[in-house]
């Protein structure tokens, strides 16, 4: 059966079973720990196959007021008894007025953006009483001073950060502005990490912020939990979860996980337009590291790519032996102008031609939703691929480059 070899070039390619795997395990989560799930938008966005998430968790988290529209109309709010929660560092005048018809929370980043905006929200929330609808829930980003995550750029309580506030920066906003309204906090320390980890970081938020959460309604762990990797501690989640509830009068937990909802479900597919050389065999292809694989370069990481090869009306499957491993090592670089439009060097046991696929796995998470069209590259279909076989659900346009700019 040919699975890659039809597939038109470059195309992100969900597959669905993987997707409805995981949505399966944060199911289990909620319904073991009593926690809420959200889904994080920033990490996964493919909202045209949202069907299945949509029946396993609470809601969207939302980090600023298209995200929120987006999770409004393709996942549903209050009505629809989902969650809208937003998050943002700072909100201007005039998101805040369209974020406010949406949310279900909103969560601030600092006691002047919490003083700013606290009456409009205690306002809206009598509307919505009226109306017999949930109000909207309060709360503030905390900074435990503590994460393990690297590197740097993607640790949130690094030094000089912007994201939370200090247990010394939250006393003192207690003191000059209260509380009124403020019914949870929120901490995001976490990057692709496991249950442990959120263990030893509950002991800082506990010690700076305990006499505070005595008196929440709820709690948010924020994302970063990598729940759905195969080595994840979920039983030991569950428990942290269930007993962290316990010592807070039954306080409610929410979870926000963004990569584990598109944690291995899919990936991008690209072909092999030339092969040149200098010093060594340099493949080009029609996908960009730059443009449609971004976190490649930014976290770094090297990918788990496949080789796809057509001998004898025969689809021949290779997976990438590691750099210097294999008989025929090859660099591997994409079609835009930027000379730092590779990821190094990666060899096979038999050779790369012109007219191979190559297929990055693991591509839906932070992909998609970082892409560019750098250099006019065409961003990467949209496709769908489960039993019913493949189907492209989204194809980009010169306009919609031309509409960027």
């Amino acid at each position: 059966m040919k699975k890659y070899s039809a597939i038109p070039t470059p195309c992100y390619v969900l597959e669905s079973e993987r997707l409805e795997k995981n949505a399966k395990i944060l199911e289990i989560v909620r319904q073991q720990s009593g926690a809420k799930v959200l889904l994080a938008l920033k990490g996964y966005a493919f909202w045209r196959e949202f069907g299945i998430l949509r029946q396993k968790l609470n809601g969207c988290c939302a980090s600023g007021l298209y995200e929120a529209k987006l999770a409004f109309e393709e996942f549903g709010g209050r009505e629809s008894q989902k969650e809208i929660c937003v998050y943002s560092p700072a909100f201007k005048e005039a998101e805040m007025s369209a974020i406010l018809p949406l949310a279900t929370s909103i969560i601030f980043n600092s006691f002047y953006q919490y003083a700013t905006y606290k009456d409009r929200i205690l306002d809206k929330n009598k509307q919505l009483e009226n109306l017999g609808l949930s109000p909207i829930k309060m709360g503030l980003r905390i900074n435990p001073l503590y994460s393990e995550v690297t590197p740097a750029i993607y640790n949130p309580c690094s030094k000089v950060s912007r994201l939370g506030i200090t247990p010394s920066g939250f006393e003192k906003g207690v003191k000059e502005h209260g509380l009124e309204g403020v019914s949870g906090l929120h901490f995001h320390t976490h990057c692709e990490q496991n249950a442990d980890a959120l263990c030893r970081t509950l002991e800082h938020v506990e010690k700076h912020f305990k006499p505070y959460l005595e008196n929440m309604a709820w709690v948010n762990f924020g994302g970063g939990h990598h729940i759905t990797r195969s080595d994840y501690d979920v039983n030991l989640l569950i428990q942290t979860i269930k007993d962290f509830k316990e010592r807070y009068h039954n306080i409610e937990v929410i979870l926000e996980p963004g990569e584990a909802i598109g944690w291995q479900c899919g990936f991008l597919i690209a072909s092999v337009i030339d092969i040149v050389k200098n010093d060594q065999e340099i493949a080009i292809l029609d996908a960009s590291f730059s443009a449609h694989m971004p976190d490649c370069l930014e976290m770094p990481y090297r990918p788990s790519i496949l080789k796809v090869s057509i001998e004898n009306d025969e689809e021949l499957i290779e997976v990438e032996k590691g750099e210097n491993q294999g008989a025929f090592s090859y660099f591997l670089g994409g079609p835009t102008c930027l000379a730092g439009d590779f990821m190094g060097s990666f060899s096979f046991d038999t050779p790369l031609k012109r007219g191979d696929k190559i297929v990055f796995q693991d591509m839906l998470h932070y992909t998609i939703v970082k892409n560019n069209s750098f250099n006019g590259v065409p961003l990467p279909s949209l496709a769908r691929l489960d039993q019913q076989g493949f189907k492209i659900l989204k194809n980009f346009s010169y306009e919609d480059y031309k509409n960027r700019n």
